[in-house]
């Protein structure tokens, strides 16, 4: 391939997949699989190397995140970033209205939105292409974290301008935050780790975005919702529900739950209906912001030092209660750690009944000076996560008694250590307590590992009590009269089991990697390993100055799995893998005629003879792509049963269409 015709396919492909990331982040309306997705940005990393003078600062490629900065550099805000005055009930809330209507007039119309507890951000973009962004800082002078910024999937580096408004700058004020499942696997992540905790979802974000290593923060599924303008030259607006719009037009991402009121009356209703339901949403707010819609009457109203008079913010009441410890217990996780966990007095709390508490570590107990008996005050961390708050002592009757962590492991009894500079006790028993092995296995069988549907802890428990299974291989050996007699299985139960487990021998070589529990190995480095190694004897034998060289992998990682792979039972584990025949190589790139190559096809439809998959495998094998999507550049739309838009579309646009038989024909004819 030469410049001219790589130049052409690096600005197809980086055309597609800024389509499919707005899809996915930006609409929540993916169109095509992460396979697909991958694979096109594998296509354009390949190009973009061939040719590196063709590499633009906006190409999906660059969030990787570049070197480590030395510091943070100081970012003076073009407008400054003022924080909200707040209201706690309706009646501070009228008050906010009659102080508008005093000033404007009565005719106001509201903007309302949920106030995500994040960290806020600008970002500029000049002529439609990303160029830096800061926090917020003491409003007047925050942090650059371009660098930071710039690995959040969800933040365009391009701008999609109708030809009519284009403006030269754009700065738009936004909150970056980590969904509630994503800071619980976090903090899961870290706590197996025996690394500190975050409170919440806010401070994770904030330290996930104030990392000197952008690389660290590319790993942390940030998100981020733009609510506000900051500041524009070459474009004008009316109000700023039009501005929200607009972003939505362009590609930003906007909460889905703004809504325009003309009756304040329905502003506080709307505010007060989200006291409760706040606890469905899959990230934290802690409250719903009210802006004045028209920007003149924003003008009009002006700003105090510190906030703006046109808009307020309605925090939730503090979801706190009281309850009472019953007892202390101890948790032994996947990589041995010991972890206290409180036996509470059942109560209700942000939507859900509590019966359990995490207490983190000794150091922790001991700082919040927690006693058995003790009645405490808890609250959700980032309403996910039961948490102790305080201890109210008043309460104290003389009864309580003091908690003192177990130096032998409660599963086992083998030693209890705390090495220096950690917070965590680890049990010393890594191949034979049956608390680490429950953990292992259920994390092998997990979805983003092997993918075992149906085994759950239940049956994993289950398996391990009855003498079946000691480790992950023996998952493979088991036989169907194994299954049967046991309790809540049955015929049904245990074929479907043994099918999915003979299923999982397929799952790539990253899923098996990352199923094997090394310490510090994440899906993303699983990934990274899977690609710089061909197969598990490739990363067995690799040496620390082979795994340092693969990106994002460190010191501490590098040491972690060159450990792993010393351990006997580590090389006892993988032979009676292999030996049962998973997937230990990296899936080899197809050879032969690629008589495909450079077509691009789309399915719609039930096809009799082939799954969805089978025929995009087909295609794929003879170099051909299946997208999501119909568009100009769609060379082929193969239509089944039932088809849906995808076929009109491509009637619309004079798309070749092919029904089953022609596609056979087709592929025949390719073959041949």
């Amino acid at each position: 391939m030469d410049r001219s015709e790589a130049e052409a396919r690096i600005k197809e492909l980086r055309e597609l997949i800024n389509y499919h990331n707005r899809q996915y982040y930006v609409y929540d309306n993916p169109v095509i699989s992460d396979a697909e997705y991958d694979k096109l940005m594998r296509q354009l990393e390949k190009l973009e190397k061939q040719f590196p003078e063709l590499i633009t600062p906006d190409s999906p490629s660059q969030r990787v995140g570049g070197e480590p900065l030395p510091y943070f550099t100081q970012v003076v805000h073009r407008v400054p970033m003022m924080s909200l005055a707040n209201a706690f009930d309706s009646g501070e809330l009228k008050d906010f209205h009659r102080r508008v209507t005093e000033a404007v007039g009565s005719e106001v119309q509201y903007v309302v939105e949920p106030k995500i507890d994040g960290l806020a951000v600008s970002i500029t973009y000049e002529n439609g292409i990303f160029k830096t962004a800061a926090t917020r800082g003491d409003g007047e002078v925050g942090e650059d974290v371009t660098q930071n910024v710039k690995t959040i999937k969800s933040v365009p580096l391009s701008l999609d301008f109708p030809p009519d408004k284009r403006p030269a700058v754009l700065e738009v004020r936004g909150e970056v935050y980590l969904p509630k499942e994503d800071f619980r696997k976090l903090n899961e992540e870290r706590e197996e780790q025996g690394l500190p905790l975050f409170a919440n979802p806010r401070n994770a974000a904030a330290g996930s975005l104030r990392q000197l290593d952008p690389k660290v923060t590319a790993k942390r599924p940030l998100a981020v919702y733009i609510y506000g303008l900051g500041y524009a030259e070459g474009i004008e607006f009316e109000t700023h529900y039009e501005v929200l719009q607009f972003f939505k037009r362009i590609g930003l991402r906007v909460n889905p739950h703004v809504v325009l009121f003309d009756r304040f009356q329905d502003v506080i209703d709307y505010c007060m209906s989200w006291n409760e339901k706040r606890h469905d949403l899959p990230y934290e707010i802690d409250g719903m912001v009210i802006k004045v819609n028209s920007l003149k009457q924003q003008g009009i109203l002006g700003a105090t030092a510190k906030s703006p008079r046109w808009a307020i913010a309605y925090k939730f009441p503090a979801e706190q209660k009281k309850t009472v410890i019953k007892d202390i217990i101890v948790r032994v996780g996947r990589t041995g750690v010991l972890t206290p966990t409180a036996i509470l007095e059942p109560v209700r709390v942000a939507g859900s009944t509590v019966s359990k508490a995490t207490l983190h570590n000794e150091d922790y107990i001991r700082e919040k000076d927690i006693k058995i008996g003790d009645t405490v005050i808890i609250h959700k961390a980032g309403d996910v996560i039961p948490e102790v708050v305080e201890v109210v002592k008043e309460k104290r009757t003389g009864k309580e008694r003091d908690f003192e962590m177990p130096h032998r492991c409660p599963e086992c009894g083998s030693e209890a250590v705390r090495l220096p500079g950690e917070a965590a006790y680890r049990c010393t028993n890594s191949t034979g307590c049956p608390a680490q092995i429950r953990r292992s296995i259920e994390h092998f069988a997990s979805r983003d590992a092997m993918d075992i549907r149906g085994l759950g802890s239940a049956i994993v428990s289950l398996l391990i009590s009855q003498g079946l299974i000691k480790d992950a291989a023996d998952l493979y050996y088991l036989k169907r009269e194994d299954l049967v007699p046991l309790e809540r299985m049955g015929e049904k139960s245990a074929a479907n089991l043994l099918a999915a487990i003979e299923e999982s021998k397929k799952r790539p070589l990253d899923r098996l990697i990352y199923a094997l529990g090394i310490p510090f190995v994440g899906s993303r480095t699983a990934s990274l390993l899977a690609e710089a190694f061909s197969s598990i004897d490739d990363l067995q034998k690799a040496k620390y100055e082979d795994l340092i060289k693969v990106p994002e992998i460190g010191d501490k990682i590098a040491q972690s799995i060159l450990a792993f792979f010393r351990q006997e039972q580590t090389n006892d584990l993988i032979s009676r893998l292999r030996a049962a025949g998973v997937n230990m190589e990296a899936q080899k790139k197809a050879e032969g005629p690629r008589p495909l190559d450079g077509l691009t096809f789309v399915l719609t439809g039930t096809l009799e003879k082939y799954t969805r998959q089978q025929a995009t495998e087909l295609i794929e094998k003879l170099g051909g792509r299946v997208t999501g999507s119909v568009s100009k550049k769609t060379d082929y739309v193969v239509v089944g049963k039932d088809p849906g838009s995808k076929y009109e579309n491509a009637l619309k646009l004079g798309i070749k269409i092919l029904n089953e038989g022609e596609f056979e024909e087709l592929i025949e004819k390719w073959k041949a």
